[in-house]
């Protein structure tokens, strides 16, 4: 299922947005898995949140596009408190907590589904079909260093992304771009 949710004011705003995913939080074999640059948990921990906070103002707003941590309540909601911004999880398949318990630790809203960003994006943990004449693109997370082979998908999981959320500004103009290609 698949809602209109957010649409961005005016540059004037202020307020940046971004989207990240796959954090993957007190996962210990994610860092070999996925070849991160990390040599334990706690240095992929620190590092993270430092790039996290390195660009997001406290009046920003993150998207976390999924799989946030594989720990207990109180060891996640210590790692989340420390990171800035208005935070919102689109539940990704190891997010198998209830709603509260996302919002207990720290996040300002929890959606189990799929989102429609200022009309043509979709943010999503796992990439969804679209077929070539569909008019939206599909920033999702998922398949970390794995990339879909079309040009309306974009993974934003940290392997990514340099470990650090990007603007959802940037992903939208590079689409402003193409368009007059």
């Amino acid at each position: 299922m698949l809602r209109f949710f957010y649409r961005p004011k005016e540059e004037k705003d202020m307020k940046k947005y971004f989207v990240v995913s796959d954090h993957h939080f007190y996962h210990k074999n994610i860092i070999e898995y996925e070849g991160r640059p990390f040599l334990d948990l706690n240095h992929m921990h620190g590092e993270i949140i430092k790039n996290h906070n390195g660009v997001v103002g406290k009046n920003d707003v993150v998207f976390f596009l999924g799989d946030v941590s594989f720990s207990n309540k109180e060891n996640t909601e210590k790692l989340i408190k420390k990171m800035g911004g208005k935070k919102i999880l689109i539940m990704g398949n190891h997010d198998t907590r209830s709603r509260k318990w996302y919002l207990d630790v720290g996040f300002d809203e929890v959606i189990s589904y799929p989102i429609i960003y200022n009309k043509f994006f979709i943010l999503s943990h796992e990439p969804v079909y679209l077929n070539n004449t569909m008019p939206y693109v599909n920033i999702h997370g998922h398949i970390h260093g794995q990339n879909m082979e079309n040009k309306h998908y974009v993974n934003v999981s940290l392997e990514q992304i340099k470990y650090t959320p990007i603007l959802l500004t940037e992903i939208v103009n590079r689409f402003k771009m193409e368009e007059l290609e």
